[in-house]
C-alpha cells in the first residue's frame, strides 16, 4: 500500500502539523548537555514514546521533569502558542491542574537547538506529572463527569487568550475533517472503509454547512485519556492535563469531542454511556448551545475515525513511533461500529438529559 496522500490538502495539512515526514532522533548527550548548561538540571534520561518529539523523562535526586524537543519540521511559532498557553492558564487560572512550565536559569521559556544536520529545533522543560493516565483507569460515572468539567474550565478560561500562531493547519482539527476524504484509500479492510465512508457522510451533512457559525477559540485540542492524569483516590481525581502540542484555534465543541471520541465503545451494550458521563460534567462548567449540542456526537464519532484513518498511514510512514500509534488506536474501528448502532437521535436524547439533571 503507497504511503503516498492521495490529495494537495491533506498533503499540506500533514506538513504542517509535522506529521508527514520522519526525523533522526535527537542525541540523548546532546540533550544533557543543553539541560545542565540552561536549567542547571542534571540527572538520569529516559526516552518516551511520543507522536512526534523527542520526549524524555529526567530524574534528578530531588524530582522529575519531562523534557520535549520539537521535530524539526515544526515551526517555532506553534512551539511558541504551546508554551504560551499553559503560561496563560498558569498566571489566570493556577487552580486547575495544568503542567508547568519549567524556565531557564535566566528565565526563558525553551532553548533553541541547532542538530548536526542543522535542523532548528525547540527544547522545553515541565514538570513531571505523577500518576496514572484516565486511559489506565475504570472511572465511574461521576468521575467522568469531573474529567469533562475540568475540560470546561479549561475552556472557559482560554476565551481570553490570544496569539497570531493559534490559527493554524493541524490535520487533528475537525474543522478539516471533510478535506481528507482520500485518506479512505488507504484503508484495505472493506468494512472499515464503508465505516469512514459513512462517517464522512454524516460530517458534511451535519457539521459542514455549520461550520462558518460555530463559535470559535483557542482550545486545548488533544484533551485525550492519555493526556489526563488521574488519581482514583483523590476526591479532586483529575491531577494533571498534559500535552498542549495541538493547541489551535478552532470551534469550541471539537474540544470535548476529542475525549467524546476516546470514549465511546468502552462498554460495548452502552456505547455512549462513558462519553455522556463526560458531557455532562463539560456542560456543568461550560454550557453547551442547544443548537451546536446536536453536533458533539458526530464530532465524536469523526474524531475516532480521523485517528484510525491516519494510524495506519503513519505506522507505515514513520516505523519509529508504529507501536506507540498502533497501541494508541487499536480499537477504533471497532468502536466505531459499536457507536454508529445508536440512532444519534437517542445519542443527543441522552446527552441533553445529563445536561438537563440538576445534580
Amino acid at each position: 500500500m503507497s504511503t503516498s496522500l492521495p490529495t494537495s490538502a491533506a498533503t499540506r495539512l500533514f506538513e504542517e502539523s509535522s506529521l508527514g515526514a520522519s526525523h533522526e532522533p535527537i542525541d540523548e548527550q546532546l540533550v544533557s548537555m543543553l539541560l545542565e548548561k540552561h536549567y542547571d538540571l542534571g540527572g538520569g534520561l529516559e526516552r518516551l514514546a511520543t507522536e512526534k518529539d523527542d520526549t524524555f523523562r529526567l530524574r534528578t535526586d530531588s524530582r522529575s521533569y519531562l523534557v520535549k524537543v520539537s521535530p524539526p519540521s515544526e515551526p517555532h511559532g506553534v512551539v511558541a502558542v504551546q508554551t504560551a498557553v499553559m503560561r496563560f492558564l498558569e498566571d489566570t487560572a493556577p487552580e486547575l491542574p495544568v503542567q508547568r512550565v519549567r524556565l531557564t536559569a535566566v528565565g526563558d521559556d525553551n532553548v533553541l537547538v541547532t542538530t548536526t544536520d542543522g535542523s532548528p529545533r525547540v527544547l522545553r522543560v515541565f514538570e513531571f506529572v505523577e500518576g496514572a493516565v484516565l486511559a489506565d483507569v475504570e472511572p465511574d460515572a461521576e468521575q467522568l463527569a469531573t474529567v469533562g468539567r475540568i475540560l470546561g474550565r479549561i475552556d472557559v478560561a482560554l476565551a481570553a487568550f490570544t496569539h497570531p500562531s493559534a490559527q493554524r493547519g493541524l490535520v487533528w482539527d475537525l474543522q478539516h475533517f471533510h478535506e481528507l476524504t482520500g485518506l479512505v484509500e488507504h484503508t484495505t479492510d472493506t468494512e472499515h472503509r464503508q465505516l469512514a465512508q459513512e462517517v464522512f457522510r454524516l460530517f458534511a451533512q451535519a457539521i459542514v454547512p455549520r461550520l462558518d457559525d460555530l463559535e470559535t477559540q483557542v482550545i486545548h485540542g488533544d484533551y485525550s485519556p492519555y493526556n489526563v492524569v488521574v488519581d482514583p483516590d483523590s476526591d479532586a481525581f483529575v491531577t494533571g492535563v498534559i500535552d498542549f502540542g495541538d493547541t489551535v484555534r478552532s470551534a469550541v465543541i471539537f474540544d470535548p469531542a476529542v475525549c467524546v471520541a476516546n470514549l465511546l465503545g468502552r462498554v460495548p451494550d452502552e456505547p455512549w454511556r462513558d462519553a455522556g458521563a463526560f458531557v455532562t460534567g463539560y456542560g456543568r462548567a461550560r454550557p453547551i448551545d442547544p443548537l451546536e449540542l446536536p453536533l458533539l456526537p458526530v464530532a465524536g464519532l469523526s474524531r475516532l475515525t480521523l485517528r484510525a484513518l491516519i494510524t495506519n498511514w503513519r505506522a507505515e510512514r514513520v516505523p519509529e513511533r508504529r507501536d506507540y500509534l498502533l497501541e494508541h488506536a487499536k480499537d477504533d474501528w471497532i468502536n466505531v461500529e459499536r457507536a454508529m448502532t445508536v440512532p444519534f437521535d437517542d445519542v443527543v436524547a441522552q446527552l441533553r438529559a445529563g445536561l438537563d439533571d440538576p445534580a
